[in-house]
């Protein structure tokens, strides 16, 4: 594997860098404080191309590879996690899932526009009684002629407010289990459809998170994504693109708290030296630096695998959950360097660490992930090829 970036990727790393440091980091403190930022920026992610960066050309995106969409997570993340989450929930787990699940219609109807910018899109698994435990839901999908009429509510969704288009998982037939779960595309102009936002989230503040409820929402069997009963394989492709978007974000976060906690130890001395000098300072940056390149590998390791068009689910939850391990260490570490005042916002760290905790948590908990990794090596679980892959890149 060659894990040089190209010339092209290189571009893509500053390009994005550039406008973290001049449009993203300038103000984020106020809009975290404030739980929210402008819809401008949204604009902005449109205009760099970074909301369709690794979806073909023929349905609107930029047509780079996956380890593309890596760079931009983990970049985006250097700034905060806000703007990571939009990216991984609107490519990653919805536009991905339309690409590799979606028909002609669908693609053209629903994946061009998001490709564009032009819409938002997000995703609906996560309720009040179901996380982890995806079987749990109860959120249902009643056939009723050309139509499907659903009802349920979904909980802890990114961008509750914000997106045109969710991607909501229901069950058509609970008597089936997970093979009874389906995936339907759902517009928020749908009568019966609203949404409340959640406050007084403990990080991740400037970003839009919250509850969707649906009461005889009506939508077109167009909108089904997939068969019925293939709603739980979508969910679980769909986490295999998103797990990898947070890995890739982990990274950035590594990197934010690595660069704040150097520029600290240039200003600051304690029993006359400066503390980059004192030893157990230098062991929490070189366990930073160290997880930090750890994490990049395994995540450049899936992005390949991605790119031949392979399934990734044992890498990429590899990845995910350490990454995220690393940066929620690495973060805790920062806020330790910074002393005091890595207790207050005077700092950027004490918000990495609050924003590093819920990657730990969402898109499979750091114990599922365990569990999963423990399987693998019992050789109690083994993936086989779903009957549709995403693309391989280079796109045709």
């Amino acid at each position: 594997m060659d894990f040089e970036h190209s010339e092209e990727q290189a571009m893509l790393r500053k390009t994005v860098r550039k406008f973290v440091d001049e449009e993203i980091m300038p103000s984020i403190k106020d809009w975290d404080a404030e739980g929210s930022f402008p819809a401008a920026i949204w604009q902005r992610l449109a205009d760099l191309g970074l909301m369709g960066v690794c979806i073909p050309e023929a349905y609107g995106g930029s047509g780079m590879d996956y380890n593309s969409l890596a760079i931009v997570c983990e970049e985006l993340e250097r700034g905060d996690t806000t703007f990571r989450t939009a990216v991984s929930v609107h490519t990653g787990l919805n536009s991905l899932s339309l690409l590799q699940w979606g028909t002609e219609e669908q693609k053209q109807r629903f994946l061009v526009p998001q490709a564009k910018g032009e819409k938002i899109g997000a995703f609906g698994l996560t309720e009040p009684g179901a996380g982890s435990d995806v079987a749990a839901l109860s959120t249902a999908a009643k056939r009723d002629g050309d139509d499907y009429v659903l009802n349920g509510q979904k909980t802890w969704i990114s961008l509750c407010d914000q997106a045109d288009h969710f991607l909501v998982f229901a069950y058509t037939d609970k008597e089936k289990a997970h093979n009874g779960i389906s995936a339907f595309i759902v517009e928020r102009d749908r009568e019966g459809f609203s949404s409340k936002a959640i406050k007084g989230k403990y990080g991740i503040r400037a970003g839009n998170t919250g509850e969707l409820f649906m009461e005889d929402v009506r939508i077109p069997a167009s909108n089904r994504l997939g068969e019925e009963g293939e709603g739980f394989k979508i969910a679980m492709a769909s986490l295999d693109n998103g797990r990898f978007t947070v890995a890739a974000g982990a990274c950035g976060l590594m990197m934010a708290c690595l660069e704040a906690s150097l520029e600290y130890c240039k200003t600051r001395s304690t029993f006359g030296k400066p503390i980059g000098e004192h030893q157990l300072v230098q062991q929490m940056l070189a366990n930073m630096e160290a997880g930090y390149q750890m994490s990049r590998l395994l995540v450049y390791r899936a992005g390949e695998l991605k790119n031949s068009g392979k399934r990734n689910t044992r890498e990429t939850s590899l990845a995910k959950w350490q990454a995220c391990n690393f940066a929620n260490k690495a973060a805790d570490d920062a806020v330790q360097i910074h002393g005091a005042y890595g207790y207050s916002d005077d700092y950027p760290v004490a918000r990495y660490l609050r924003n590093s905790k819920a990657p730990v948590i969402y898109e499979g908990t750091r114990e599922i992930h365990t569990l999963m990794q423990a399987d693998y090596v019992l050789g109690k679980r083994q993936d086989k090829e779903l009957n549709r892959m995403l693309p391989a890149w280079p796109f045709e």
